[in-house]
């Protein structure tokens, strides 16, 4: 199982886009420093986490004991080296006694991740140039979007050979 972390704000991320000849076209949005932010593991399949603010050890803890009770054999995690992984979470990881293995990418290879591939698809394809509201809207149109990716399993397949290529 590959995993990784994201993040979103209110402030939208934007990609090229249409609008009628002549007319620029412009992203009206508000502004505050709240920030949604997601985990995700992909393996056939993706599981994933929303949390307001800052991905931190426990929520990571919160994450693998949500895969442990998707997943019912030995799970190996693979990883970047972020420090979230460390302290709090490799002692958790102990307490389960051989049921979670933890492995790290190299620091140089994030590409070797096919979970960056599935935020990328979830920033630039499910919610381009998408201004929210409310910090609420924001959370509510991120799940919807997981959820349209997970039923596309097509996707999960070219996250995995995008993977394969480097």
């Amino acid at each position: 199982m590959f995993v990784d972390e994201s993040g979103l704000s209110q402030h939208p991320h934007r990609c090229r886009t249409w609008s009628p000849k002549g007319q620029t076209p412009v992203l009206q949005y508000s502004f505050n420093w709240k920030t949604l932010s997601a985990v995700a593991g992909v393996r056939w399949n993706f599981y994933f986490r929303l949390y307001p603010g800052s991905i931190r050890s426990p929520q990571v803890i919160e994450f693998l004991s949500h895969l442990m009770r998707h997943i019912h054999r030995k799970l190996l995690v693979i990883w970047d080296g972020a420090p979230i992984h460390r302290s709090r979470v490799k002692n958790f990881v102990v307490q389960q006694k051989g049921r979670i293995e933890l492995e790290s990418l190299p620091a140089y290879a994030p590409e070797l991740n096919p979970v960056k591939y599935l935020w990328s698809y979830w920033k630039r394809h499910e919610l381009p140039n998408f201004c929210p509201k409310t910090f609420s809207d924001l959370s509510l149109h991120a799940i919807w979007a997981l959820k349209r990716m997970r039923r596309r399993p097509e996707l999960i397949v070219a996250f995995w050979k995008q993977a394969e290529l480097f």
